[in-house]
């Protein structure tokens, strides 16, 4: 019974080990000229909030774009932070909007599913509100 038990946590111990090593090991590589394969990029955390002159921005940017919901959300004031969630849920509602505006397009004229504008007001509102993950 504890042979059983020191193999049991021995291979608990390895694996973890291995994990660790492979999450410092993929952090230790650069990727200042690293070749990025196509569809992906290098993800950061998102902040916990964000401030709502950016949302509000973001918001502009989407409904400019043809965003219906965000067109009709509503405009963030009195506040000094929202939380992150406030942003995300912004941007996939517009993002699956987009996608379901775009779905007749000719993959060529089409990226992430979505007309290759929608996709740059999609980013471009991501990155005004710092977020990289919605």
């Amino acid at each position: 019974m504890k042979l059983l038990v020191r193999t049991g946590l021995t291979v608990a111990a390895a694996v973890t080990v291995a994990a660790v090593a492979s999450a410092s090991a993929s952090a230790a590589v650069g990727t200042e000229n690293a070749h990025v394969a196509a569809g992906t990029h290098t993800v950061a955390a998102n902040p916990k909030t964000i401030k709502p002159a950016a949302y509000n921005q973001a918001r502009s940017i989407l409904a400019n774009a043809g965003s219906q919901t965000a067109a009709k959300s509503h405009i963030i004031h009195g506040k000094d932070e929202v939380p992150v969630g406030y942003g995300t849920s912004l941007l996939a509602a517009a993002r699956d909007e987009f996608r379901q505006t775009d779905a007749g397009l000719p993959a060529k004229d089409k990226r992430a599913d979505m007309s290759i504008p929608h996709y740059n007001a999609i980013h471009s509102a991501a990155n005004t509100m710092g977020i990289d993950r919605w």
